[in-house]
C-alpha cells in the first residue's frame, strides 16, 4: 500500500503531541529542514510532514529554504579578524578594484574580475590570497584572445601573472577583431572564484567604502 506525505500507517513511528513546542522551535527558530528534524527525532520524514500538517505548522517556501541552506553553508575563504597594515592596504586596493572592474550581480555564482592590465590582475590575486585566504582549487581563469594563433601564448602569460595552474584555465574565447588598434597585447583574463559568500562579502565592503567616503546621501541618490 502507498501512502502520501500526509498519511502514514499507524504502525509507522510518529511524533507525540508533547513535542509540538520542540518541533516549532526546530523548524522556525533553529531553521532546520523537515529532513533534519526527522534525523534529530529519529522518525521517518513522512512522520514530520504529517505532524506539521496536523498541527498547522506552515512550511517555508522553496526560495526561503534555499536562502537558509545557503546561510548555513560554511564559506570557502577566511578573512582574519584583525588585518595587518599591509593587509588592510591590500584590502582597500582589492575592494576598489572590484568596485571598478568586478561583476557585481548577487545572482552570480561568485567573484568575477576581468581586466587586461597584468599589474591589476596580480594585485587582485594577492587580495584574494593574502586577505581573503581563498581555496586555490576553487579559482578559475578565462582568457579572451583576438587571434587563435596566440591562444597558447596568452594562456602561458596569464598563468605566470596569476599563479593559477593551467588545469584551472577554462577554454579560451577567441574574438576575431579586424582592427589592430583595439587589440589588447596579452588579451584579457577573467578571474573567477566560485563562492557567492565571498562575492557578497566584497559587495558589503564596497557599500561600507561608499558610505564612509562619499556619504549615504550621495549613495542613495541625494546631494551633499
Amino acid at each position: 500500500m502507498c501512502y502520501s506525505y500526509w498519511h502514514i500507517p499507524y504502525t509507522m513511528a510518529t511524533i507525540p503531541p508533547t513535542k509540538l513546542a520542540l518541533v516549532r522551535s526546530l523548524y522556525y527558530e533553529q531553521q532546520l529542514s523537515a529532513r533534519e528534524i526527522s534525523e534529530k527525532l529519529h522518525v521517518p520524514l513522512n512522520a514530520v510532514y504529517y505532524f506539521m500538517r496536523r498541527h498547522a505548522i506552515a512550511r517555508r517556501s522553496g526560495a526561503l529554504n534555499s536562502r537558509i541552506q545557503f546561510a548555513k553553508k560554511p564559506p570557502s575563504f577566511s578573512v582574519p579578524a584583525s588585518l595587518s597594515k599591509a593587509q588592510q592596504r591590500l584590502k582597500d586596493i582589492g575592494v576598489v578594484l572590484y568596485w571598478c572592474e568586478g561583476y557585481k550581480q548577487s545572482t552570480s555564482h561568485g567573484v568575477d574580475f576581468a581586466n587586461s592590465d597584468p599589474a591589476m590582475i596580480a594585485l587582485f590575486m594577492r587580495f584574494l590570497r593574502e586577505v581573503c585566504h581563498i581555496q586555490e582549487n576553487r579559482t578559475r581563469a578565462y582568457v579572451y584572445c583576438h587571434d587563435k594563433a596566440l591562444v597558447a601564448e596568452h594562456e602561458r602569460y596569464w598563468q605566470k601573472v596569476t599563479g593559477i595552474p593551467s588545469a584551472q584555465f577554462t577554454k579560451t574565447y577567441v574574438r576575431h577583431n579586424r582592427s589592430p588598434h583595439t587589440r589588447m597585447k596579452h588579451g584579457l583574463v577573467h578571474i573567477r572564484y566560485s563562492d557567492k559568500k565571498l562575492l557578497q562579502c566584497i559587495l558589503d565592503w564596497i557599500e561600507e567604502y561608499k558610505n564612509e567616503s562619499v556619504g549615504t546621501q550621495v549613495v542613495n541618490g541625494g546631494t551633499l
